[in-house]
């Protein structure tokens, strides 16, 4: 994982000088944002979207899927994005390469992780369960994987121990391998989780974001430059999402799901619907943008327990709060 992620700060530090000077300067009602991924998870943003939002606020929010964290830095750090939303290990990572311009997260989406454990049957579940029984992690390294490490390893099951820690499967393969018959439990996020419920070849047990405590799990990112150029416009973003957010709290769930259904074109409205109800029922939407302090450390300790962290980082190196404790 290390080795991978100096790898990808070398790849964008060659390509800062290159691609900087070619991006042209968004104009001054536009935002470029790049999402780690696609996902209902993200909802309040979308909801955003969809309802203008953003352009109450006068904003153009360009939105594009980045596929994975490193994507989304490189976008960052080469001017092709102004906002980045992934979690904030990630620039944690760049500021440990010596980065010294490292982006910033300046605010917080979800708090918590977003997957949940699914099993092969339902009712009630203890961790004591998974004992002599194959996990699938997903990919050693990654937020997910580390994330469930710690909820496990704090339930006394130890990989090669008591249970089995399958990473050989990447993540977004997971539910394929788990509904073909490998493994006895799998972390997913929504809507696989609600598909495999539908489809009766699994079951959630139990929200692995509630489990493991709250973190700040995906987060909006940018660079110091930007934030002190920009935060006025950064100011009415967030805003924009909060209100987002409000919207889901006090409006009917099939009527949002209606209303994100275009977003998702491949998902029937009644899995949005209940994945929505799932995330609020796992309580991963934050009700303010400001990173709490306790849950930055919690991210840091479930990093040193995966071996993933080589040493730990202060708060206000990562977290500048400036434009969220004005929401």
């Amino acid at each position: 994982m290390k080795k991978f992620l100096a790898l990808t700060l070398s790849v964008i530090l060659l390509t800062v000088g290159t691609f900087a000077v070619a991006c042209n300067p968004a104009a001054d009602n536009v935002i470029r944002l790049s999402e780690v991924t696609h996902s209902i998870f993200y909802a309040p943003q979308y909801v955003a979207l969809q309802m203008g939002y953003f352009e109450e606020e006068g904003l153009d929010v360009q939105l594009a899927d980045g596929a994975g964290a490193d994507n989304v830095m490189t976008a960052l750090l080469t001017g092709e994005a102004d906002i980045g939303l992934m979690g904030c290990e990630a620039s944690i990572y760049v500021y440990l390469q010596g980065k010294k311009d490292y982006p910033k997260v300046f605010a917080q989406l979800t708090k918590r992780d977003g997957s949940f454990l699914v099993g092969r049957k339902g009712g009630e579940f203890d961790y004591s369960m998974l004992e002599g029984k194959t996990v699938l992690m997903g990919r050693k390294g990654g937020m997910p994987a580390m994330i469930l490490q710690y909820v496990l390893n704090n339930n006394g099951l130890y990989d090669g121990v008591n249970v089995t820690m399958d990473y050989s499967i990447q993540f977004a393969l997971l539910t394929q391998a788990f509904a073909g018959g490998t493994g006895d439990y799998v972390p997913l996020f929504e809507p696989n989780a609600s598909l495999l419920e539908q489809q009766q070849t699994g079951y959630i047990v139990s929200s692995i974001g509630k489990d493991s405590g709250e973190i700040p799990y995906t987060c909006y990112t940018a660079t110091p430059e930007y934030l002190e150029k920009n935060g006025e416009k950064v100011e009415k973003f967030l805003r924009a999402v909060w209100k987002g957010y409000d919207y889901i709290l006090n409006t009917p769930l099939k009527t949002v799901a209606e209303l994100l259904e275009p977003l998702f074109p491949d998902t029937d409205v009644e899995i949005i619907e209940s994945s929505l109800k799932n995330y609020l029922e796992g309580d991963v939407w934050t009700e303010t943008p400001v990173v709490d302090r306790e849950a930055f450390t919690r991210i840091q300790d479930i990093m040193e327990n995966a071996g993933e962290l080589e040493k730990r980082v202060d708060y206000e190196t990562i977290i500048d709060t400036t434009v969220a404790s004005a929401i």
